[in-house]
């Protein structure tokens, strides 16, 4: 059996208490090294996962010769220092979504990582989760013909308060850049990058995005509607109609969950899928694979897509 890949986790956040959490469902990887801006707030993390190694600053994760990989979960205006230190160290690096937040950041990043020959990735967990992987497998073989149009929405309820995370500009906050990017994402995915964009966004009194309704439009005739809001929680489900038949994906549509393919005639098979946790071990799992592999990016994942995701969503806020 190949042995793990060992992880140096930056940041101590929810996202990373979910990752670390996850970890334990696979055998491919183990946490080795925490980092934080406080040694307290990493010795606590650390002796909730049983970690050895616990910094006091990013750099000491980094340069920690036990780490084989490191898992950015910083906010999203970190990503970028925090992912060129990795990537200067030689370390592989999966960055969470969304990856950076600026087209240009993403695009720096990606020449870095490729000079250097380091494996990178973004963080979109929904990719790799059993039933995404089952419905890519569904479309590949035809079932639903041609795909004419996918929805989706993703809302949450974050009352409106300036001095969360959510509602400040300097942390990168928005509907986008948390909500948005699933759907675009998942769009991307199925779709490609669109070429015609046209959005109505509105705006939080602190400037960031509150929602943003979006229409895309593609090469292939194909069209996406999308929505994300932190104003309301909404269905967060999604649905992909072809040629031949549809695709429902239950809420969470991101997460790890259940769909039906169903018939123009109303028939409907419904595909359910057993998972632990959140479902993060399955991206951390890919990164290994890609990693003992030696590629320097991930099929399902790549990085002229990511940068492209950044892109759109980019186009979009522009838009306001």
């Amino acid at each position: 059996m190949t042995t793990p890949l060992r992880w140096g986790i930056i940041s101590t956040g929810g996202i990373a208490h979910t990752f670390a959490r996850d970890l334990a469902f696979i055998e491919s990887g183990v946490a080795v090294a925490v980092g934080s801006r406080s040694i307290e707030s990493a010795h606590a993390f650390a002796d909730e996962f049983d970690i050895a190694g616990r910094y006091d600053s990013y750099e000491e994760v980094v340069a920690d010769p036990e780490v084989e990989a490191i898992y950015v979960a910083t906010p999203h205006p970190m990503h970028f220092d925090n992912t060129m230190l990795a990537l200067e160290m030689g370390k592989p690096v999966l960055v969470e979504k969304a990856f950076t937040v600026s087209t240009d950041q993403a695009s720096r990043l990606v020449e870095v990582a490729t000079n250097k020959k380091v494996f990178m990735m973004e963080a979109m967990w929904t990719r790799f989760l059993p039933h995404v992987i089952a419905i890519r497998e569904l479309i590949a073989d035809g079932s639903i013909g041609d795909i004419v149009s996918f929805e989706a929405d993703n809302g949450k309820r974050f009352p409106y308060d300036p001095s969360s995370r959510f509602f400040d500009p300097a942390l990168g906050g928005g509907a986008m850049l948390d909500l948005g990017v699933y759907p675009i994402s998942f769009a991307s995915m199925l779709l490609g990058p669109p070429t015609k964009v046209a959005a109505i966004v509105e705006s939080a009194p602190t400037g960031v995005d509150m929602g943003e309704s979006m229409v895309f439009g593609y090469a292939n005739g194909a069209q996406a509607l999308l929505h994300a809001t932190m104003a309301a929680r909404t269905s967060t489900r999604a649905s992909i109609s072809g040629t031949k038949a549809r695709i429902e994906i239950e809420g969470d549509f991101y997460s790890p969950g259940a769909f039906s393919l169903i018939t123009p005639d109303g028939a409907a098979q419904r595909f359910e899928f057993a998972t632990q946790g959140r479902g993060l071990h399955y991206e951390a799992a890919e990164v290994a694979r890609c990693v003992r592999s030696g590629l320097l990016e991930s099929p399902l994942m790549p990085l002229h897509e990511t940068v492209e995701i950044m892109r759109t969503m980019e186009n979009v806020l522009a838009l306001r």
